[in-house]
């Protein structure tokens, strides 16, 4: 290495004194002159040749000509340079070496002032410092984009003018005025609005209280949201995308290949058919899913699902617990064979269950809709199965079980217009079937799993305090439902008071329910003599679960209620017939069946249970999800 090459060393000025070996001893500058006077101070360092860069190839006089030389006219020159770059397809996008461009600058000018080009090119508005080029031990400078150098100007602006941008950025947004490019100043309100945070600058500076409902409506009053933007999964901590942790194909193991079709019957929407069931004279078959098969216990997948809890349904669509592709293999009538693990129940004559066997299984299944199987049901393969479901109903009415039936209604979103559908759920005889099957199902599973002691997953209920003074009708059902005490999920058996079952668990649906899918694990694992999950495990992993589905439960509560005043206001002259439900000092509490919706009235009329009056709807407050419906 010459003497006097200038370099940079930590992109600093330095110049090489002599070699020493396999290093170079170079100084730089350790603090520049002052105005005062006071002279600059210079180190010596031995480095490698690598930990410097050369800035020419030609030798400076001094480091102290390098440091304090200038160039006459040198931001006209850079600019120039970069003008002839850009008028080039070939070198406007290409990065160019610094000794090229210190020779297009300017070729006359000797080493001194590489410095001084090398510095005023950093600070130009018109090159980039390319940082990976310092790797190879060289320099390399692109020329800006015209757009890159405006976005730069405006940077700038906005930094020098920033408290005056923002005055007129609030002046604006008191005036629900704002213009495009101010949707980037209510990022902090959408935070708040989403749930994200709970501080918002922008609304101290309105005065406006920071609550996520505030946020809401100062969105939409600004027009940045439309009322079709649905806050409360993200609200609520949830994702709106499907799980991404990729199941893989079933594993080969041997399987009971069960004889005859089974019924796998849903409503004509459901896409993730995890169900289906048969009676072969003898047994009652119900067939289950097995994702389990694959996830295994704190696996990446049985994680995830963990966090989740269970799959969010919201009227856009479903945020699945499993990801979507695992349905081509896991769910049931999909393809012409299906995994299942399958729980053969023997029953006496009043649908009491003297036996539960559980077998991992391969089964035909067809998938049928509720209206269909209504239709086939005095047919010889679905006949039993209605049989035994009125046999079962009985049994748990005579047990001290509680009906209820409230309106429920199926909302659609347009996912193009975001129109907004609502059809009342009509009630079949066949889906009353299907829940006494899996009723069944989750019974005999308790009993199989209290029997050979296997910690597992029950689920049980108080019994509720029932007035005398039940009314009928619709009236009735929800003083009922109002008696009801909550359901607790946990490792020890007892009684499920509405149910009217004395042991009970949920395994019916893996493919959407945490808890159902640890006690497919657990239940497998005994099958094939595997080491079982322990009851602190057992307990730790269905409470995390049963929380992270608390969660998306009001989130599914709420999103169906914002859709429902969407469809209100998307809908204006609707009106409807409400029941009055109850009455509670000066109110009345109403339901309309058609949307599935509550609301109180001023009780002024003197309203009896049960009475049916035609409503319309009033005022309709997204934000807070307040309405309030009028009689006509």
């Amino acid at each position: 290495m010459q003497k006097n090459v200038p370099i940079l060393y930590k992109k600093q000025p330095a110049i090489t004194i002599d070699n020493d070996g396999d290093k170079i001893l170079i100084k730089f500058q350790v603090t520049p002159a002052t105005a005062t006077g006071k002279p600059a101070k210079y180190g010596q360092l031995k480095v490698r040749e690598k930990d410097f860069v050369p800035l020419s190839e030609k030798t400076a006089s001094s480091l102290d000509n390098m440091i304090e030389c200038s160039v006459e006219n040198i931001q006209v020159k850079i600019k120039e340079a970069w003008e002839l770059l850009i008028s080039d397809e070939e070198t406007a996008n290409s990065p160019i070496l610094f000794s090229d461009l210190c020779d297009l600058i300017d070729s006359s000018l000797s080493a001194d002032f590489s410095w001084t080009l090398f510095d005023n090119l950093c600070k130009s508005l018109e090159f980039a410092l390319d940082e990976n080029s310092f790797k190879n031990n060289q320099i390399e400078f692109s020329p800006r984009s015209q757009n890159q150098i405006e976005e730069i100007n405006r940077k700038l602006f906005e930094k020098e003018h920033e408290q005056e941008i923002h005055d007129a950025f609030i002046a604006r947004l008191k005036e629900n005025k704002l213009l495009p490019e101010d949707a980037k100043y209510m990022v902090e309100v959408e935070n708040v609005a989403l749930g994200k945070t709970e501080k918002s600058k922008v609304m101290v500076e309105l005065k406006i209280a920071q609550t996520p409902e505030n946020a809401h409506k100062l969105l939409l009053d600004t027009g940045l949201w439309q009322i079709t933007r649905n806050p409360y999964p993200t609200r609520y901590g949830l994702t709106t995308q499907s799980a991404s942790e990729g199941l893989g194909k079933p594993p080969a193991e041997e399987r009971l290949e069960v004889p005859g079709v089974a019924y796998a019957i849903d409503s004509p929407w459901s896409t993730d058919p995890d169900d289906a069931v048969a009676f072969d004279g003898t047994y009652l078959w119900v067939h289950i899913a097995d994702p389990a098969s694959f996830v295994e216990p704190e696996s990446i997948v049985d994680k995830a699902a963990m966090n989740r809890g269970t799959t969010l349904y919201i009227p856009e669509g479903a945020v699945r617990m499993l990801c979507e592709d695992c349905l081509e293999d896991y769910a049931l009538g999909l393809k012409k064979e299906s995994n299942a693990l399958s729980f053969r129940i023997k029953l006496d004559e009043n649908a009491c269950i003297e036996d539960c066997q559980i077998f991992r299984t391969k089964v035909l299944v067809e998938r049928l809709t509720y209206e269909k199987a209504d239709e086939l049901k005095e047919t010889p393969e679905l006949k039993p199965l209605f049989e035994i479901a009125r046999k079962n109903l009985a049994r748990r009415e005579k047990a001290g079980s509680v009906q209820i039936q409230m309106p429920e209604v199926h909302i659609n979103v347009d996912p193009q217009t975001k129109a907004v559908s609502i059809a009342p759920l009509v009630r079949y005889e066949s889906d009353s079937m299907i829940c006494e099957m899996m009723l069944l199902a989750g019974e005999g599973a308790a009993h199989f799993a209290f029997k050979n002691n296997i910690p597992f997953p029950y689920v049980s209920q108080d019994a509720p305090d029932i007035p005398k003074d039940i009314p009928e009708g619709m009236a009735g059902q929800f003083k009922l439902l109002r008696c009801m005490h909550k359901r607790s999920v946990g490792i020890t058996p007892g009684l499920h008071a509405g149910l009217g079952i004395t042991g009970y668990s949920q395994v019916t649906s893996p493919l959407r329910r945490y808890s159902d899918l640890v006690a497919h694990q657990q239940l497998r694992a005994f099958i094939k003599g595997e080491r079982l999950i322990d009851k602190d495990s057992m307990l730790m992993r269905i409470s995390a679960g049963d929380a992270a589905s608390i969660a998306a439960k009001k989130a599914s509560r709420y999103s169906e209620t914002h859709w429902k005043l969407v469809y209100l206001l998307q809908n204006p002259d609707w009106q409807g017939q409400a029941i009055c439900l109850d009455l509670k000092g000066d109110d009345a509490i109403f339901m309309i069946p058609s949307l599935a919706m509550q609301f109180s009235l001023q009780n002024t009329e003197n309203f009896q249970l049960n009475q049916e009056i035609c409503v319309k709807a009033e005022k309709i407050h997204i934000p807070t999800q307040a309405v309030s419906f009028k009689k006509v």
